[in-house]
């Protein structure tokens, strides 16, 4: 048990943590361009903003979340998700108060009980947007944009944008009525959990990934079949603009969304070919989780994408990635008076912004360069014997097995000219 990790969780090695920063990195910048601040919250909360924000009804409150009972004997949970926390945040801050809308992004890990499978793990990782203080379309057609942005800035080659309007809690009613009318015959054949969920949430029916579910629902009624006219406008403002923007987009009418608090706009980026579980993000409207968690009457618009998915997703669309341990240079010596001046340089080298190192094991020559070889540094610097005797140096580019003497005066410029253009390997990946 001490040298096992516990089930659900992973380890992000160096040569992988460079992949997860490109990524970051990526976010970061698009959000910087769509005017969007980091926020951090911490990761956990009171249970009960759990509870009454994503919805005791929901398979996240009764049957995921990992919680438990603090030295003051309250009840706290790590959080399963970021839009409760978020909302929490710009309520207790007061950010009502600020000129609205707030755009916001969070970056960081969330955690459910759940069964792990390709890409999902029980602690995971997510990238959250939220825009609180304006029922726009417009805004809708904004995030789902910058979702779509997201997609072609990671590098994705394929995906699908699924899109559908789940209604306001007045139009909600109706189509509730209408769904429990038209399963009440076939109630008994359904999965357990769609027999709960017809007593608590009906419309997560739709939702369900059960095969004998969906044929026995295939006909059933859907969310859109059932607008009131302030909805059906909202929907058709959302994919006229979407359709401006040039966002390809295909309406899902049984996409539901698996929490509560979602109203009006629902939408889901699925990728095929990473599994079963082929979605890698999504999001919609919340327009009453606010005023629900203490504050005043608020909408909102957010989505989040799973970080592991979407990693999945690249690594089957585009292959393994380039080694990203991110050493450039290893730097070698012939003979232990070779040390002192490989030292030397490796310290210019580091204070040019060049990731290098060298040897601390006193090896041989050969020995050394196995251990570059494996380092992944595309370049190799050898110092010592009649070049150092002659202020140089021998340069080896390791993928060509190419190499050539150069001024140890020099060698730092010369090193940083030629890592131009093997620096955007992760990027380009």
């Amino acid at each position: 048990m001490l040298t096992n990790r516990p089930r659900g969780t992973n380890d992000i090695l160096p040569g992988q943590v460079e992949r997860w920063q490109s990524l970051e990195g990526k976010i970061r910048r698009l959000c910087r361009e769509y005017g969007y601040g980091e926020i951090r919250t911490p990761i956990f909360e009171h249970t009960i903003l759990f509870n009454r924000g994503v919805g005791e009804t929901t398979d996240v409150v009764e049957k995921e979340m990992y919680t438990f009972m603090d030295r003051g004997k309250s009840s706290l949970t790590l959080r399963p998700e970021a839009t409760a926390a978020i909302v929490r945040a710009y309520i207790e801050n007061g950010m009502y108060g600020q000129p609205q809308p707030i755009k916001l992004f969070l970056l960081g890990p969330m955690f459910r009980y759940d069964r792990p499978q390709a890409g999902r793990f029980r602690q995971f990782h997510q990238f959250d947007v939220e825009v609180l203080g304006t029922r726009d379309p417009l805004l809708d057609v904004e995030l789902i944009a910058l979702a779509n942005s997201f997609c072609q800035q990671a590098g994705l080659k394929e995906w699908e944008l699924h899109i559908n309007s789940v209604g306001c809690p007045t139009c909600r009613t109706e189509h509730r009525k209408g769904l429990r009318e038209y399963v009440y015959n076939v109630r008994g054949s359904l999965c357990e959990d769609c027999q709960r969920r017809l007593e608590t949430n009906p419309m997560r029916v739709l939702d369900c990934k059960n095969e004998k579910c969906q044929r026995l629902t295939v006909n059933a009624p859907t969310p859109v079949d059932y607008l009131c006219d302030t909805c059906a406008e909202h929907f058709a403002a959302v994919k006229r603009g979407l359709e401006e923007m040039e966002v390809a987009y295909q309406v899902d009418k049984r996409l539901v969304r698996g929490l509560d608090y979602y109203t009006m706009t629902a939408f889901e980026l699925m990728v095929p070919g990473i599994g079963a579980q082929n979605s890698i993000g999504g999001g919609g409207r919340y327009d009453g989780l606010v005023e629900a968690c203490g504050g005043p009457p608020t909408p909102g618009v957010g989505f989040a994408f799973g970080m592991e998915r979407v990693l999945l997703a690249l690594e089957e669309q585009r292959g393994e990635a380039p080694n990203t341990a991110g050493l450039e240079v290893y730097v070698g010596t012939l003979e232990p008076g070779a040390r002192i001046p490989a030292m030397k340089l490796l310290n210019q080298l580091r204070s040019l912004g060049i990731a290098a190192d060298m040897d601390y094991l006193g090896r041989s020559l050969k020995a050394q360069m196995k251990a570059a070889g494996k380092s992944g540094a595309p370049l190799v610097v050898i110092v010592g014997g009649d070049e150092l005797g002659r202020g140089a140096v021998t340069v080896r580019q390791m993928d060509k097995a190419k190499q050539e003497e150069v001024s140890l005066d020099q060698a730092g410029q010369y090193l940083l000219a030629r890592l131009v253009g093997m620096r955007h390997k992760v990027e380009e990946w």
